[in-house]
Order: structure tokens, then C-alpha cells, then sequence
């Protein structure tokens, strides 16, 4: 057959299946044929459970949302070379037919560097030990396994028929993460990956764009687009005429750090920003990140960041409405999309209006021609009153009006019309009872015990693997030393450190702003033979910056402190053992071994490296569960084998609150009776006090405050 009528023959099938193609100009894309602006709300699929990525892909669609935008998890897809699993929460063909379904369009940003806060930037560690790589430059063996991971990510949806070129709903695709945030370290090796990563991407010829987010320098025909919280502002444009205005990144908070408070962006703030983006700078796509945060479950957050992800968004961790932000937005999605038309075809003029206001028009030609206008307000303080063809427009302080007819004002960003709400917590059951409770005393290993021998204190990750958390250094010396008011002192540059010297528990811990700390605390040492064991702890990988591969991680010196002179452990014979013998076990899977010995709760004063378990009943309601583990302090939870996440309750912030005390279950984790309930407690944390919740939440009739 001749090749002209195969393509003839193509077009037509991809026609019958619903096939659209998608190109833009510098106004917008163009789906089919039709110009659209775009709200887009980022939901990732494994941060929430597939039993209720219906529920939220439906919310967002009646919030006003036309697109849901994914990272795609390269170290959850391949967590060693070769190897995929698309099972579970992790199965990303699922998650896009489900928004397929429900008629909305897909943004997937397949990186695949992600950041996200996610662990290790969304790397499987496999990456770090391949000879000779450097991740993120123009470096052969990291380009390789990248082209072959975004390959076969591509691949798949093709296989799918999941490109809008094909009938499905992906209309966008990403390569690279904001990659200029760190491109100068790379010099002109970084200038060249950034060439070779797009042409790489092009060259899968996926029928949809690409973009770059927060990459100035991206090579057509990929477009360059805006991350931040004020892109109206900031954004200094596409790089090319010929290509339109994106924001990939509207942060509706931001991330949440253990010893840190939340960041509370309220409905109004974000409003008045998508509203100057449109205006301002002709903007035609706007995502919010994220519309819904959920759950980073397991070990899958990165440094520091709790298991609750953008709790603050319009759809909060358990998938409820957050008011009147979602109320609000879905309001001005609304106004927006009444004069989309005269937007995307009309022309922009803008003019002053008052020393800190001023006015966007856009007017379509001809008689008929419609007029849509903004009036902003840029006084952060005062109400202004502006004249606009021949009539008074009140504004309020820092606002815009929108005029879908250049007459009436329809939506202002700063006047909230929907009711605030407040989440309800209803405690369902308590754990009080001892005889409820079992523990399991873990082993702290001594340097007889261990298997890995080095003459020097190793690097943490390089041991681990990212298997665990948790990496045991050990140490066995002679003291036949004159020292008096001996301490230990251990310098670290993981984020917790547990050490015992003979029995005796010593502890610290750093945070999120501070790259290393000491812990330093008096010591008693016997004479003859000694035995110190230190338990390194990460609380997830760094997440970002150059040269991630060359991170140090873990125990840094190591020193006996005497008040005459001091003895430096740092260079002797150390022992390691990776993980905890109740991972070994598995001692928190639903079947486990059954010859591991649990005892009755003891004393649950100041116990340390212990676990313990409990059964309880599934709630009635349909309401989401959460554990309040606010007497706990730090560790991870497990239920039915599965990991709710990391908890660090005994980690403060400045107005002396945990970060969170609220651990989400899903639903689809449970049994109706008989539900296994695990934790790993390493500082002291006692479990008589834990409680079973359901969350709901209920309108507020009063003014709401500001913190929405």
C-alpha cells in the first residue's frame, strides 16, 4: 500500500477514536482546533489510593478544573534496573483513564527528575552506584538509563492510545524538573543537556507538546513555563512569540517540614494572582500545585518533609473540601471561562488607572465585538474607587474585578463568598489498655555482631542503599585511658543520631535548615573494654541541588572528650549493620513470622527501639480514619503491613507543637475486624495514648479567619 494512503487510513481511524491534535501559538494551545484556557490541578497517584482517585478527580472537575497534571516515580516504577511495577497505587495507566473517564485532559510531567519532596528527587538509588554517572548533565551513563526510563513511560501510554493524538486525554508532557535552578553548577555540560534532553523528548513523538518548567533556555519547540506563587509577576514570558504563557506551579502552600508550621495561603491570595497571570501576561493555563496533597506514604518523602502533603490544599490530605478555598477558586474558574472567548481572541490593552491601579481590556474586533476587563487594585491596604467608561468600580485593597462584559463585575479575588468549614476529629477508639498491647524489644547490636568492618566511619546512604532508614555504627575499644569527665561527642550529617555506651541512651537529632549537628553528652566509661553503638537515622533523602550523587549522609567524627585532651574515635574499626531486626523480620506484616516473640506491654516510660502492636475494629462511617499519635515520638506506623509513614511528634516547632500528629488510613488499608496496627517507636513515645479517628468536616456560619 502506498504510504499516503496508510497515513490517509491512520487519519481517519484516529479520527473515529476521538484522536485530537494539540499545537499552540503564543496565545494558548490549541486542542482540535479550538483554543482553550486551561485550570489544571495537580493530584498524584501515589499519594493517595486508587479506591479514591475517582472521588478526587471528581471534585476537581466540578471545582472548574479541565486538566489533572502528574509527576510519574521513576524509583516506584523501577526500583532496580529493568524491573517495573505499575501495580496498586503505583498503576499510572489506571490513574489516567480514570480522568479519561471523567472527561478531563492530562498534564504528565514525567521528569524524570521530580523533586517534589519527594525522596531522592524521585531516583531509584540504584542510579547513585553506576560507575562513573552524574546525574542531570550531559553525562553518557545518566543519559542512557534517563532516555531509556522516559522511553518506556512514553511507550506505554502509546501502547495505552493515552496521547490526545491518539483519542486519549494527555494534552502536555514534561522533561526535566526546573533544571536552571541548578544548571550553572553544570557549565556548558549543563547547557548541552538541556539540548539533548528536549531533543531526546521531541524525538518520541508523542502528538503533544513538551515543556520545561522554569527553564528560560528551553529549545523550541519545548515551552518554558512559570513555577512560583506569583507568576503574574514574575514570569518574564515564554522564549518565543510563537509560544504561550504556562504556569505549571501555582503552590496553594507549600511544603511541610518536621519543626516547621504550616504555610497558610489563603483563597484571596491565590485568586489574585491566577486572575493578573491571565490578565497581565496572557495567560491560557494555570495548575495548581497541588489541588490535592495526600499522603506520602512509606519512606517516600524527602528530607525532613512529613508524611501529610499540601494539607492546605483545596482538596485537604483525606480528599474534603477545603473552604472556602475550593469554593472560591471554582468561582473564578467560572468568570474566567464566561469571557474565554474575548480573551483568546481579543486584543489586550492595559492602562493606569491610579498610582497602584491599573486595567487590562481585551476587545474582539468588529461591531459585535465582545470586551472582557480587570480592574486591579494593587494597594495593599485601602479600597479605591476607579473610574472606567463612564462608571465608579469599587475595589477592595490588593484585588481584582473581573468584567466579563467591560460593565459588570461578576467575581472580585478579594470578596469570598463561600463559607468557611473546619475538619472535625471524632475519636472512634483508644489504645489505653496495657493488656491490649505487645512489644518487641529490638536488638542494638554490638561490633561482634555486625558483618560490614570498616577502618573508617562510612558514608550512610552508600551502606543502606536506601533500604532503610536506619544504619547501625558500632564500636568496641579499650579504656585504659586518664580521663576525667569523659564525653562522647558524635558529629553528624544525617538528620537523627541514637547512641548507647554500655547500656546508657544518648540522643539528638538536626533539621531541616541545618546541614549537620553534634551531639555531645557526658559518658561513663569502664574500665577495660567498652562498647558504643550508634544508630544513624535519615528521615528521608535530600530531594535537590546539584551533584545529588556526591551527598554525604551520616556519621562524621566521632571523639572522646576528656577535660585533659580528647581521643579521636573516628578512624577505628567500626562495625555496621543496615536496618533494625524488626525490618528483618518483617515484623510488621500482616503474616509475620510466627516465630517472633512478642511480650506483654511493659513499662512505657522512655522506652527506645522498641515496636509494638495492637489490633482494632474498622470505623462504621464512610468518614476517612487518621491515628492521633500525639503521645508518641518518633518513628513509623504500619497498618495490616501496610505503611501509613515516618511520625516525629517529639520534634517541636517554635510555638512548642508537633509538625503532625494526624496520620491518615485509608480506607482501602483496612479490614472490617482485626486490623494490625504496628509501630516502630525510637524516643521514648507511649502507645496508651493513641486514638482511632474519623475526620469530617462542617461549615462555619461565622466570618472566617485568616487562615484559609
Amino acid at each position: 500500500m502506498e504510504n499516503w494512503v496508510i497515513l490517509v487510513v491512520m487519519s481517519l481511524a484516529l479520527l473515529a477514536m476521538g484522536a485530537e491534535e494539540v499545537t499552540y501559538d503564543g496565545r494558548s494551545l490549541i486542542i482540535d482546533g479550538h483554543r482553550k484556557i486551561l485550570f489544571s490541578g495537580s493530584i498524584h497517584y501515589p499519594r493517595s489510593t486508587p479506591q479514591i482517585w475517582p472521588t478526587l478527580i471528581a471534585k476537581a472537575k466540578e471545582g472548574g478544573l479541565n486538566v489533572i497534571q502528574t509527576y510519574v516515580f521513576w524509583n516506584l516504577h523501577e526500583p532496580q534496573p529493568g524491573q517495573y511495577d505499575f501495580s496498586g497505587r503505583y498503576d499510572l495507566v489506571r490513574f489516567i483513564k480514570e480522568i479519561q473517564a471523567q472527561g478531563l485532559y492530562v498534564c504528565l510531567r514525567i521528569g524524570p527528575y521530580v523533586e517534589s519532596e519527594w525522596t531522592y528527587g524521585g531516583f531509584p538509588f540504584w542510579l547513585h552506584d553506576v560507575p562513573g554517572i552524574v546525574y542531570r548533565t550531559d553525562n553518557e551513563p545518566f543519559k542512557m538509563y534517563m532516555q531509556n526510563f522516559t522511553t518506556k513511560i512514553v511507550s506505554m501510554m502509546q501502547s495505552e492510545g493515552l496521547y490526545a493524538s491518539q483519542g486519549g486525554p494527555i494534552i502536555l508532557s514534561q522533561i526535566e524538573n526546573e533544571y536552571q535552578n541548578v544548571q550553572k553548577a553544570f557549565g556548558e555540560e549543563g547547557s548541552r543537556y538541556v539540548e539533548w534532553a528536549a531533543k531526546m523528548a521531541v524525538g518520541l513523538k508523542t502528538g503533544v507538546p513538551w515543556v520545561m518548567c522554569k527553564q528560560t533556555d528551553a529549545p523550541d519547540p519545548v515551552i518554558n513555563t512559570c513555577n512560583g506563587m506569583r507568576c503574574g509577576e514574575t514570569f518574564t514570558g515564554p522564549n518565543s512569540p510563537n509560544k504561550p504563557a504556562l504556569w505549571t506551579e501555582n503552590w496553594t502552600s507549600f511544603y511541610h517540614v518536621y519543626g516547621g508550621e504550616p504555610y497558610i495561603r489563603s483563597a484571596e491570595d491565590i485568586a489574585f494572582h491566577v486572575t493578573l497571570f491571565i490578565a497581565r501576561k496572557n495567560g491560557s493555563y494555570v495548575n495548581y500545585y497541588m489541588y490535592h496533597g495526600g499522603t506520602n506514604f512509606g519512606r517516600t518523602s524527602s528530607a525532613y518533609v512529613i508524611t501529610s502533603y499540601y494539607d492546605q490544599a483545596p482538596l485537604d490530605e483525606y480528599g474534603l473540601l477545603r473552604q472556602p478555598k475550593w469554593g472560591h477558586l471554582k468561582e473564578l474558574h467560572a468568570a474566567i471561562k464566561s469571557c474565554s472567548t474575548t480573551l483568546l481572541e481579543g486584543k489586550q490593552s492595559n492602562f493606569s488607572l491610579g498610582q497602584l491601579q491599573e486595567g487590562y481590556v481585551f476587545e474582539e474586533e468588529g461591531e459585535e465585538g465582545k470586551c472582557a476587563a480587570f480592574l486591579v487594585n494593587n494597594d495593599h491596604v485601602n479600597i479605591f474607587t476607579v473610574q472606567f467608561r463612564n462608571r465608579s468600580y469599587q475595589l477592595p485593597p490588593n484585588s481584582i474585578s473581573i468584567l466579563p462584559d467591560c460593565q459588570n463585575v461578576t467575581f472580585n479575588t478579594a470578596t469570598v463568598n463561600t463559607k468557611c468549614n473546619r475538619r472535625i476529629i471524632s475519636p472512634v477508639q483508644t489504645f489505653s489498655s496495657a493488656d491490649k498491647w505487645e512489644q518487641f524489644q529490638d536488638v542494638i547490636p554490638n561490633f561482634d555482631q555486625t558483618s560490614l568492618i570498616s577502618n573508617s566511619l562510612l558514608e550512610h546512604m552508600n551502606v543502606t542503599k536506601d533500604k532503610s532508614d536506619y544504619l547501625w555504627y558500632t564500636l568496641r575499644f579499650e579504656h585504659n585511658l586518664s580521663c576525667s569527665e569523659p564525653k562522647l561527642q558524635v558529629q553528624s550529617a544525617a538528620h537523627v543520631v541514637h547512641a548507647f555506651a554500655d547500656g546508657t541512651y544518648l540522643g539528638a537529632h538536626g533539621s531541616h535548615d541545618v546541614k549537620s549537628f553534634t551531639l555531645e553528652v557526658p559518658v561513663t566509661l569502664n574500665e577495660g573494654t567498652n562498647n558504643i553503638s550508634i544508630l544513624s537515622v535519615m528521615v528521608g533523602l535530600p530531594d535537590s541541588g546539584a551533584f545529588l550523587e556526591q551527598r554525604f549522609a551520616g556519621l562524621t567524627t566521632v571523639e572522646i572528650e576528656c577535660s585533659e585532651e580528647s581521643y579521636d574515635l573516628t578512624n577505628s574499626t567500626w562495625g555496621y549493620q543496615v536496618g533494625l531486626l524488626g525490618e528483618q523480620l518483617e515484623i510488621y506484616e500482616e503474616q509475620s513470622d510466627s516465630s517472633i516473640q512478642w511480650f506483654e506491654l511493659g513499662n512505657t516510660t522512655d522506652q527506645t527501639i522498641v515496636w509494638y502492636k495492637a489490633t482494632f475494629d474498622s470505623p462504621k462511617s464512610d468518614d476517612p480514619v487518621a491515628l492521633n499519635l500525639e503521645s508518641m515520638g518518633k518513628g513509623h506506623v504500619w497498618v495490616n503491613g501496610q505503611s501509613i509513614g515516618r511520625y516525629w511528634i517529639s520534634f517541636h516547632h517554635s510555638k512548642g507543637q508537633p509538625s503532625q500528629t494526624l496520620y491518615h488510613v485509608p480506607r482501602s488499608f483496612l479490614n472490617e475486624n482485626g486490623n494490625i496496627l504496628v509501630l516502630f517507636e525510637e524516643d521514648g513515645g507511649n502507645p496508651l495514648h493513641i486514638s482511632l479517628n474519623t475526620v469530617s468536616s462542617t461549615n462555619i456560619d461565622d466570618t472566617c479567619l485568616n487562615n484559609h
